[in-house]
């Protein structure tokens, strides 16, 4: 056989191990991806031209995530803001288009004391769909309708479940930065932020009721 069938021959096979290799590389770099994004892998899809360009889409937020400077909050910061938060609650009852703005102001400066960016809505959500994928989107809705409040286009029950979606988030972030001896996410019965009043169950019903009815 001719040397140049062979030279052929082999050029051939380096380009079919080659190709073979990228495979591999990227059916791992998808595998990884699906485990670290979850639901927000498939949204990235979505949005994306392409399954290519998502999933570079969410290997560069990894890197800016990587990037940046994540701190445990400061002693008494996880109290400090858990109290805030249950003020701004109770606060939803008479003022729920003005609690709504204030959640999302907190949660910015959660964030940005936990060492997320703080500048932009959308650097936030991307930093936070890498530890957070499951809550991202709930944080995009509820950032959403806090923008509507401006123009009255949100509703007092958008509002409510607006501050509901805020405190998830919310939760996690104080869970993940707290700091205090023996303390972990699951010690007491409650969650680091108060749950809807029982008391003033009743008067946010019938406040919501009231909107309602004027609208």
């Amino acid at each position: 056989m001719d040397t140049w069938v062979w030279i052929v021959i082999a050029v051939a096979a380096v380009v079919i191990v080659a190709i073979a290799a990228m495979l591999v590389v990227d059916r791992r770099r998808q595998q990884h991806l699906r485990q670290r994004f979850g639901p927000e892998y498939e949204r990235a899809v979505e949005r994306a031209d392409s399954r290519r360009k998502a999933q570079q889409e969410l290997a560069d937020r990894e890197k800016r995530h990587d990037a940046l400077e994540l701190r445990p909050l400061p002693p008494g910061a996880r109290d400090r803001y858990a109290q805030e938060w249950t003020a701004l609650q109770l606060r939803f009852v008479d003022r729920p288009q003005v609690a709504v703005a204030e959640a999302d102001e907190l949660l910015v400066h959660l964030m940005a004391d936990r060492g997320y960016p703080a500048d932009r809505f959308e650097a936030q959500a991307d930093a936070i769909s890498v530890d957070h994928p499951d809550l991202v989107e709930n944080y995009r809705v509820a950032h959403s309708v806090q923008e509507r409040t401006a123009g009255g286009q949100a509703s007092t029950e958008d509002l409510r479940r607006a501050v509901v979606s805020y405190r998830s988030l919310f939760d996690e972030l104080l869970r993940d930065g707290d700091t205090r001896d023996g303390d972990t996410a699951d010690s007491g019965s409650e969650s680091a932020t108060a749950r809807w009043p029982s008391e003033r169950r009743g008067t946010t019903a019938a406040t919501v009721a009231a909107h309602r009815a004027a609208t």
